[in-house]
């Protein structure tokens, strides 16, 4: 078995330079993506090690002296870093619970309407939010939630309030209401880029399967439950794997174009954190900043290895 084994081993080479000389044109259209992804991605990760040094410009990355796991024990001190992470684990949790599930949801419906035309309008309605930045959409969140002042009507929703007879809310400077507005904005942009990755494992099912259980006799929810969603899970898998695997992750463009000091109790993300520690306003503590995120891409990691096997076993193919 080993003699077998080194052969395979001496063989591979000899077949590898052939291979390539044959698809010589498919390697070259790989090139340029391999050589951005090796410069771009994996070229600054020699920064990583900022995390186990105290950082000093004039010596560089690789003059400055090694301090070990210091800058990770500063960090589990950070009362700001603890709530910065629970905040975010929050967050992403609600987003979890809600927009996953309501996305799944909102595939499921469209995919049920009859009207060609009134489908059309009704996926371009919910891509649209999707292409915009957050910076505009934030702006007319901003106005759309906006607290009537001097002489001012507001924005729309707390006009509706007002005409109910209510008082107006402030919904961006409110510590209890921000993580709301974060999780249905979050929603409302990104529902389009999941029902898109949805609606095109529906596209895959097999009519005659439905034409099958039709005659059988199942109605409208027996085909939703038996044929849809049995045929759609893996894609629902992997799409939970990826929104897992940024559990500690936050949306930076997102609350940090929401929210305010008012909010910082409940609104302050890891994100927004480590730029402020590192680049925004007086911050230039990058040792603390690295270290920050090599511990969380690093638990990011755990849990899409471990939610992929979990899906394995359930019989359902995972990312890998």
């Amino acid at each position: 078995m080993k003699e077998k084994k080194k052969q395979r081993k001496h063989k591979a080479p000899d077949r590898l330079l052939p291979h390539i000389r044959k698809h010589w044109f498919i390697y070259m259209l790989v090139l340029p993506g391999f050589l951005f992804m090796l410069v771009f991605n994996y070229g600054p990760m020699y920064g990583i090690q900022l995390a186990f040094k105290e950082y000093h410009p004039n010596l560089g990355v690789f003059g400055s002296p090694w301090v070990g796991l210091d800058n990770f024990r500063e960090m589990v001190r950070d009362p700001n870093f603890i709530r910065a992470l629970k905040n975010t684990v929050i967050i992403n949790f609600y987003n979890l619970i809600f927009g996953f599930t309501f996305n799944v949801f909102l595939a499921l419906m469209i995919n049920e309407i009859r009207l060609k035309f009134l489908k059309r309008v009704i996926q371009t309605s919910v891509y649209l939010p999707y292409f915009l930045s957050w910076v505009i959409f934030a702006g007319l969140v901003s106005v759309f939630l906006e607290y009537p002042s001097s002489g001012d009507v507001g924005g729309v929703l707390n006009q509706i309030i007002v005409m109910l007879g209510g008082e107006p809310v402030d919904f961006l400077k409110s510590p209890g209401l921000f993580r709301a507005v974060l999780v249905i904005t979050n929603i409302i942009k990104t529902a389009g880029y999941s029902t898109i990755v949805y609606m095109a494992s529906l596209a895959g099912i097999n009519p005659s399967l439905y034409e099958a259980a039709t005659v059988d006799g199942a109605n409208r929810k027996d085909l939703m439950f038996h044929i849809t969603l049995p045929r759609i899970l893996p894609s629902i898998m992997i799409m939970m794997i990826l929104q897992l695997s940024s559990l500690f992750i936050s949306n930076f463009d997102q609350v940090y174009n929401l929210y305010s000091n008012y909010v910082l109790s409940t609104g302050d993300v890891l994100s927004t954190y480590i730029y402020r520690i590192s680049l925004g306003g007086s911050g230039t503590n990058f040792e603390l900043s690295t270290a920050m995120n090599f511990i969380l891409n690093f638990a990011g990691m755990i849990i899409v290895l471990f939610t992929n096997r979990f899906v394995k076993k359930l019989d359902v193919m995972g990312i890998f």
